[in-house]
C-alpha cells in the first residue's frame, strides 16, 4: 500500500510540473501582445493604475501608469490588440458619479479608415476631463464678487435694479401665468401644425429664390416705383388740388342723387323698358344695321345736287310685268320681310293664281324679273 501511494506520488508531481510548464508557455507566446497609448492631461482627479479604458462604455484595456509631468499629467494605458481606434481619437476622463473612480473613455468609435497605431501619444489638445466641484465653486464665488459691493452692486446698482424690478413685476402673477399658458398652447398648436408651418416656409423660400433670380427685373420695378413716387412727391400740390375737386365732383354728385332720386328711379325703370325692347328685337336692329348703310348709299345717290331733287326710277313697267307673270314671286318678295321662315311664301305660292289665268289665252312674252325693285332692295345673286 505504501509502495504504490509512493508511485503515485512521485507520478504526480511531474505531471503538474508539465501542466505548469504548459500554462506559462501559452501565456506568453500564444496571446497577442496587448497595444499601448500615451495620453497627457490637464489633471486626473480619480484616474489610478488599474482603472478602466473603454469605446463606448466598454472596458477594453487598463491604465497602466499615472505620472505627473510639470504642468500635465502623463498617463500610459493599454488595450486589447483586437480593438481599433481611429487615429485622430480623443481620450476624455468620463466620471460617472459625483465621488467615485472614473475611467478614460477613446472617442470617437472606429468605423472605418486609419487606425491608431501601438504606442501613439495623444497631446493635451486631444484630450478632455470633467468639470471639478472647486470649479464650480471658484465660478460661483467669482460670479458673488461681480454682483457684490466690491462689484457690479458698488453704487447699488444691482440693489436698485432688484427693488424697481420687484415692484414692476408686483401682482402679475396671474398675468405670468396666463403668458406661459399661452406659450404652452402656442407651441402644441405649431407642434400641430408643424407640417403646414414647413411647406410655408418652403413657399416663402421659393418666393425668396424667385426675387433672387429675377434680381434685375426686381431692382427695375423698384427703380420705377421710386420714380412714380417721385413724380408724385413733385406734383403733390397737384394730387390734392385733384383730390379736393373730385371730393367736390362726388359731394355734387351725391346732393343730385339725393335730390332726383324719384325722377333717376323712374329713368332707370324706363331705361330698363327700353333695353328689354331692345333685346327682344335684337334680330330687327341687326337687320337695320347691315340694310341701313345700303339704304343710306342709295338714298345719297339719288339725290340731285344740281337740282335739288331725289331722283329715281320705280321701274313700274317691270312691276306690271312681274305681277302678270309671277304674281306668287312678287308676293313672296313682300312678306318675305315679316316671315323669314318661308311659311308664308308656301302659303302664298300656292295660292296665287297662275299666269295664264290673269293673262287668258293670249301669250305673253315672257320677262326678267327684277327683284332688287329698282335698286331699292339688296339681292344676292
Amino acid at each position: 500500500m505504501s509502495a504504490a501511494t509512493s508511485f503515485l506520488r512521485r507520478l504526480v508531481v511531474p505531471v503538474v510540473l508539465l501542466a505548469l510548464v504548459v500554462v506559462a508557455a501559452f501565456t506568453l507566446f500564444g496571446e497577442e501582445e496587448r497595444k499601448t497609448l500615451t495620453a497627457s492631461f490637464p489633471r486626473t482627479v480619480s484616474v489610478y493604475e488599474g482603472s478602466d479604458v473603454r469605446v463606448l462604455g466598454v472596458p477594453v484595456g487598463t491604465v497602466d501608469t499615472v505620472t505627473p509631468s510639470g504642468t500635465e499629467v502623463v498617463v500610459t494605458m493599454s488595450y486589447d490588440p483586437e480593438v481599433q481606434i481611429p487615429a485622430d481619437a480623443k481620450a476624455v476622463i468620463i466620471a460617472p458619479s459625483i465621488v467615485g473612480d472614473r475611467f478614460i473613455q477613446l472617442t470617437p468609435a472606429y468605423t472605418g479608415g486609419e487606425v491608431l497605431a501601438s504606442g501613439e501619444v495623444i497631446g493635451v489638445d486631444r484630450t478632455a476631463t470633467p468639470l471639478e466641484l472647486d470649479d464650480i465653486y471658484d465660478s460661483l464665488d467669482d460670479l458673488n464678487v461681480a454682483l457684490g459691493p466690491n462689484g457690479a452692486n458698488e453704487n447699488g446698482a444691482l440693489t436698485d435694479l432688484l427693488e424697481v424690478t420687484a415692484d414692476n413685476f408686483g401682482g402679475q402673477g396671474a398675468r405670468f401665468n396666463q403668458t406661459i399658458s399661452d406659450f404652452g398652447d402656442l407651441s402644441a398648436t405649431l407642434d400641430d401644425n408643424k407640417e403646414e408651418l414647413f411647406s410655408s416656409l418652403t413657399e416663402v423660400q421659393a418666393f425668396v429664390s424667385t426675387l433672387a433670380e429675377n434680381d434685375t427685373t426686381v431692382r427695375q420695378f423698384n427703380t420705377s416705383l421710386a420714380d412714380v413716387s417721385e413724380l408724385l412727391s413733385g406734383e403733390r400740390q397737384e394730387l390734392v388740388a385733384s383730390l379736393d375737386n373730385l371730393g367736390t365732383a362726388l359731394g355734387q354728385v351725391k346732393d343730385f342723387v339725393e335730390t332726383n332720386q324719384d325722377v333717376l328711379g323712374r329713368d332707370i325703370t324706363k331705361l330698363n323698358r327700353v333695353a328689354k325692347v331692345l333685346v327682344k328685337q335684337r334680330a330687327n336692329l341687326e337687320e337695320v344695321l347691315a340694310v341701313a348703310p345700303l339704304a343710306l348709299n342709295n338714298l345719297y345717290l339719288t339725290y340731285n345736287p344740281q337740282a335739288g331733287t331725289l331722283d329715281t326710277n320705280a321701274n313700274v313697267g317691270n312691276l306690271e310685268n312681274q305681277l302678270i307673270n309671277d304674281p306668287g314671286l312678287l308676293l313672296c318678295t313682300v312678306v318675305n320681310s315679316i316671315d323669314p321662315t318661308g311659311a308664308l311664301c308656301d302659303l302664298v305660292q300656292g295660292a296665287a293664281p297662275r299666269p295664264a289665268a290673269l293673262a287668258g289665252s293670249a301669250s305673253v312674252a315672257p320677262q326678267v324679273a327684277d327683284p332688287t325693285l329698282g335698286g331699292l332692295v339688296e339681292v344676292t345673286r
